[in-house]
């Protein structure tokens, strides 16, 4: 009798580790951002194909040179021929759109569109999540967070809501692999709660220790037909001159 009972005893705890409870979403949204957080420069090739059901298909591509440090970026278009040369310049708390065709720069919002594509200006700045959103609890005050599989993959599901007023989307649904902290999915809804997009990240690179997705899948939810694939290449991690966040580099690199 007692050998039975110290095996259930040891059953229970066995159990007991084997349950152990998930993280707080809290700290999953910090793990995310330090997984994703480019400390230095970064140069990239972005390719953009968007489908959308009454236009056709468009393919875009461009170079994206960024400084985490100093928070700068600068984006030039390689494709289409009509976009060649257009670029944008993040310099302090000035954006800058630039015109090719007419060699003049113009002061934009943050939620400017990219070259006409989904992408938004403020999609390049680097904000961290849990600056701009909080875990939503119960009505106890405990965060909610819950253990699936998406696939094959283990994650961890929560939602988010907007803790400030200059973020796209107000509420957004988190799928993050559980060993690595990457997000898979993301849910994004409205003010009034309708999903507007469900996005995809299926392929990741680890670069300095540090994760970047580099194919992104957006499938808008609002307008039905509508989907845009974002793959990134040549990633480099090598410094940057700093001209290159100046007006003068982006009006020679048009030329």
């Amino acid at each position: 009798m007692r050998k039975i009972r110290i095996l259930a005893a040891a059953l229970v705890l066995v159990a007991c580790v084997g349950a152990q409870a998930a993280p707080k979403a809290s700290d999953v949204v910090r793990k995310m951002d330090y997984m994703m957080e480019q400390i230095g420069d970064i140069s990239v090739k972005v390719s953009l194909v968007q489908n959308k059901a009454r236009q056709g298909v468009k393919n875009y591509g461009f170079l994206y040179f960024r400084r985490d440090k100093t928070d700068e970026f600068l984006i030039v278009a390689t494709a289409p021929d009509t976009e060649k040369g257009n670029g944008y310049l993040r310099v302090g708390e000035n954006f800058w759109m630039y015109r090719q065709n007419t060699r003049t720069f113009q002061h934009i919002s943050r939620d400017e569109s990219i070259m006409g594509t989904d992408a938004r200006g403020g999609d390049f700045e680097k904000r961290k999540l849990g600056d701009l959103y909080r875990p939503l609890a119960n009505a106890k005050g405990a965060e909610i967070i819950e253990e699936e599989m998406l696939g094959k993959k283990p994650v961890y599901k929560f939602t988010l809501i907007a803790k400030v007023n200059d973020v796209t989307y107000p509420k957004q649904v988190y799928w993050v692999q559980r060993d690595k902290y990457l997000m898979l999915k993301i849910q994004s809804y409205s003010l009034s709660g309708t999903l507007m997009q469900t996005a995809y990240y299926p392929k990741w690179t680890e670069i300095d220790g540090k994760y970047i997705p580099i194919e992104h899948i957006y499938i808008d939810e609002f307008e039905k037909g509508n989907k845009t694939i974002v793959e990134l290449s040549g990633i480099s991690t090598k410094k940057l001159d700093p001209k290159i966040f100046t007006k003068a580099y982006l009006e020679n690199l048009s030329r």
